[in-house]
């Protein structure tokens, strides 16, 4: 049996150990050339066939094809691959197939990354082992070993994730909040839609899913499954988030009903939540200094995300750093929050033109020509009792090679400039 793994990221390294593991002859694709791929490399198995820059033969003598999320589902050669008859999967599907533990799969445009370490936080207050993974942290399929039929398997599932799924039967399936991002790819928001669907759609009579019941779109789905429904947002009592946010909340009782599927009180939930610190790069504190709070959310990387960061501050002066890469995206209502939640905004990245024209009813627009002077002109324009928040609102691959970077550089700057 050979297969070919396309793409060389971590998703194509857990593959690729795992393939070899079980015995398969492994060969990984990718268009980048070696020399920007000496690290993942390295962390591949021996004996791996590596097919760098030219698709031409790839698929010769293939039996089976492994997508990474970043690959899109109709590229070229995953087409040219199921003409072949060539069955076309992925490390999380492949994982599904092997997982024996309980899985919980949590999507959303937003919060969905916060509401799964959340939930791995309150699953981990009870008596049954947690793994928590998917598109936050490590990737799962090199811990399967690990996992047992006790354990509660808690993933975080993009639409990318999601599409590339053959059969997706969770446990729990949790529904956060469907915005439209990812049009590029996707083509149109049904689509999108669609695909979140997917994380309740494969779901029995035995299984849950929790739905946001104050989210039109995702109310919408409760008549394509089976399973039973949960509305998370009628969970009583209310959690005691200590996150800023009234999207924090929904997060936290989207973890409290997970919670409750899996037996546990309401007190255990609640002391697990009062417990929680928070996700990197998810409206985190940076610090304060001078009687400023500095907020990195890099993690905003569409217009909806940002939506929420800026209603998590009511009545403090706000000055917002934001801009980076893409485009399409619907403005007028970030634009209307903006206009009415900051101080001041200080624009970077390839979109600030466009949202320098969009803003230009607010009375303090600053343009950046990097993160540095972003967050000098911001400190300048900050003052006690106030936020500095980075919340770009798009993506970063204009000046960053991921938001993890864009967030990790950002708070660099925060301390360098303000260390004793």
């Amino acid at each position: 049996m050979t297969a070919l793994v396309v793409g060389a990221a971590r998703s194509g390294i857990a593959l690729a150990n795992h393939l070899t593991r079980a015995g398969e002859t492994v060969r990984v694709f990718d268009r980048k050339p070696a020399s920007e791929l000496r690290e993942a490399i390295s962390q591949m198995p021996a004996g791996v066939d590596f097919r760098l820059g030219d698709e031409s033969g790839v698929l010769d003598g293939v039996d089976v094809v492994y997508a990474s999320p970043g690959v899109p589902w109709d590229a070229q050669l995953l087409n040219d691959a199921r003409a072949r008859g060539l069955r076309v999967s992925s490390e999380i599907d492949l994982f599904l197939k092997l997982c024996p533990g309980s899985v919980v799969g949590i999507t959303g445009t937003n919060g969905k990354t916060t509401t799964t370490a959340l939930t791995g936080v309150v699953l981990g207050a009870g008596d049954r082992p947690v793994m928590v993974g998917g598109n936050i942290g490590d990737t799962v399929l090199d811990r399967l070993e690990e996992i047992t039929p006790n354990h509660w398997v808690v993933l975080e599932l993009s639409s990318f994730q999601l599409e590339s799924l053959d059969w997706p039967r969770l446990h729990a399936g949790v529904i956060l909040n469907i915005t439209p991002d990812h049009l590029d790819r996707h083509g149109t928001f049904e689509r999108y839609v669609d695909l979140k669907a997917r994380a309740i759609e494969f779901a029995g009579r035995d299984d849950y899913a929790v739905l946001n019941g104050r989210d039109e779109t995702v109310r919408g789905l409760a008549s394509r499954t089976s399973a039973r429904l949960v509305w998370f947002d009628q969970h009583q009592p209310i959690p005691p988030m200590p996150l800023p946010g009234r999207h924090n909340m929904d997060n936290a009782l989207a973890a409290a009903a997970v919670g409750r599927i899996a037996g546990l009180s309401d007190e255990t939930i609640n002391a697990a939540i009062r417990s929680f610190k928070g996700v990197e790069h998810r409206l985190e504190l940076v610090g304060e200094w001078a009687g400023v709070r500095w907020y990195n959310d890099s993690k905003a990387t569409n217009p909806d995300a940002g939506r929420v960061a800026l209603s998590s501050f009511p009545g403090a002066p706000v000055v917002l750093i934001a801009g980076g890469y893409g485009s399409g995206f619907e403005l007028s209502e970030w634009v209307a929050d903006v206009l009415q939640s900051t101080e001041a905004v200080v624009l970077i990245g390839a979109s600030a033109d466009l949202l320098q024209d969009a803003l230009r009813a607010h009375p303090k627009v600053v343009r950046a020509a990097n993160l540095d002077e972003a967050v000098g002109t911001a400190a300048g324009l900050s003052r006690r009792g106030g936020v500095v928040l980075l919340s770009p609102a798009y993506k970063s691959f204009d000046m960053f090679k991921d938001y993890e970077d864009r967030g990790n550089q950002f708070k660099a700057l925060v301390r360098k400039r303000f260390a004793a």
